[in-house]
Parts: structure tokens; sequence; C-alpha cells
């Protein structure tokens, strides 16, 4: 069979990997990115460059998207010359950032209007497994939209979960980072408690991860607070977006959470300090230093 064109918005390290995995298994496909370098390398490769959603959605059966935040979806897809005004019947949407679900869902009944459809499937794992096609996709969306695109999916992830109605991947992507992000603000504060206290930071690792508190995530905390290794691959800045809009999504469904709420104001001191691009567990270096 004839594969689908697949045209691709965001070509940043994650998404310009599984722009090269596509490619490399015979996909043709519509790149778009404000970095030219970024697109030059897919170019190079055998895509067309275009300068518009709309003119992307017109040329693709298939438009995929890997940005930062729900406010650069929602930009490009109602743009003039977005994608909702090139969008073809039969087409699909494909959210593989991490968005605020409610946003994600406006978006999908509006492409359902023009006879398209959308699926949100937020990714697990890192740039060089999308390298590969072995990552781990939270897809969500009607099953028929779904089993149209599972080919092209299963191209590009190891692991293919499907959760249920549009915006179900967001949500769940939402709660995995609110859990993990909350998790390492923790974690990095028992080390810098320990650092003013004056108690061995290693031998609390070795104590802690004894019991039912060991996990990944402290040992990533404890590579960066005792080993002095940032080995977790996600900034403070994202973390602070992400637990930004876990906070929405809460307000949106009618509740709170004054743990989300904590580790938010955490994250967002760390970044307002200047430490964003740094990965979560560097906040260590702002509850170090911080005074009442």
């Amino acid at each position: 069979m004839t594969k689908p064109v697949i045209g691709f918005i965001g070509l940043g390290l994650m998404g310009g990997n599984m722009v090269e995995n596509l490619q490399k298994r015979g996909y043709q496909l519509n790149v778009m990115d404000l970095n030219q370098d970024a697109v030059a390398k897919c170019v190079a490769r055998g895509a067309n460059a275009v300068t518009s959603g709309k003119a992307l959605a017109e040329a693709s059966d298939i438009v995929m998207l890997c940005l930062t935040t729900s406010a650069v979806v929602e930009k490009l897809v109602y743009g003039d010359d977005g994608i909702l005004a090139g969008i073809k019947e039969g087409a699909v949407l494909i959210d593989f950032g991490t968005s605020i679900p409610s946003s994600t869902r406006k978006i999908g009944a509006d492409l359902a209007a023009k006879g398209a459809g959308m699926i949100d499937a937020p990714l697990g794992r890192t740039p060089a497994h999308a390298k590969d096609g072995l990552l781990n996709i939270m897809a969500a969306g009607d099953m028929d939209t779904f089993n149209k695109v599972k080919p092209v999916l299963d191209d590009q992830g190891e692991n293919v979960f499907h959760l249920g109605a549009l915006g179900a991947g967001h949500t769940t992507k939402l709660i995995n980072n609110f859990m993990g992000m909350t998790t390492v603000c923790a974690m990095s504060q028992a080390f810098a408690v320990a650092e003013l206290a004056g108690v061995d930071r290693a031998q609390l690792f070795d104590i802690m991860s004894a019991g039912p508190s060991n996990s990944p995530f402290m040992k990533f905390c404890k590579n960066y607070a005792v080993d002095g290794v940032s080995d977790l691959g996600f900034s403070i800045a994202n973390a602070n977006k992400d637990l930004g809009y876990f906070l929405k999504m809460v307000e949106d469904l009618g509740t709170e959470s004054k743990i989300a709420e904590g580790s938010s104001a955490n994250l967002q001191a760390a970044f307002d300090a200047g430490l964003g691009n740094g990965n979560v567990p560097e906040i260590f270096d702002y509850f170090v230093k911080l005074a009442k």
C-alpha cells in the first residue's frame, strides 16, 4: 500500500529525529520549522520545505506536531494561513507535544467540522529512541481515527497505547509529569535539607534507597545532589510549564491540587532564579540556597 504523505511541524531534538526515522522508513515528508538549519537537514534527506501550516496541511495526509506549548499549537492551527484553513477531508492531525486537554478537545471539534480527525499522542522516552522508532506513544482519540494512523505510529513507537477519547493522552501525560516532577522536587529538597543539617547526602541516599522510597527518580536526584551529574534530560522550564498545565487541567475538572501548587511554586522560583535551562534535579541548587 502507498504510504501516507506526512506533514511535520516542530523539528527540535525530538521532532527532528522523528522525521529522520520516518524518512528512513520510506515516508515522504513536508516539513516546517523556524529553525532553517533543521529544515535544511530534512530537505537534504528528501523532504519538502513549506512556509505555512495551510500549505503543509493541503499537501499532507497526516499532519504531525511536535511543539512546545498549547499556545503555539493553537496559533498554528487557527492562524489565517493555519492548519485548519488547509486541512483535507479525511486527513488526521496528531499532536505529539504536551498540551492542555481542553485545548486539544476544542481543536479536535473544529477539525471534525471540516471532516478531519485528531489524535493526541504525547511521547515517552528520549530523542535517541525517536531516531530508532522506539518511543512510547500515549495516543487517544476515536478508534477509527486511531486505527487509521496506527501503522505510522507503530513505525515511530515501540509501545503504542490507546488511552480512550481525545484528550486522554494529554491528560495521562500531565498526570505522569505531575507525579514525576513533584517527586524530583521533594527528593531534591530532601538532599538540600540534609546538606543544610550536616547529614551526609550519600548516606541519606543509601538509607532511603534501601526502603520503599527507592525509584529511578531518586537515582536521578542523587546523581546530581551527590555526584554532580545532571542526567535526567528534562528541563526545569519544561517541568514548570507542565505543572502549570496540570493545574489548569484540575481547575477545568472543578478540583484543586495543593501538592501541584507547591511543586509549581518551587519550579517557578527556580526558573526565576535563572535555572530554567537546567535539568529538574538541578533544583537542588535552588533549595540549598533557599532562605526563609
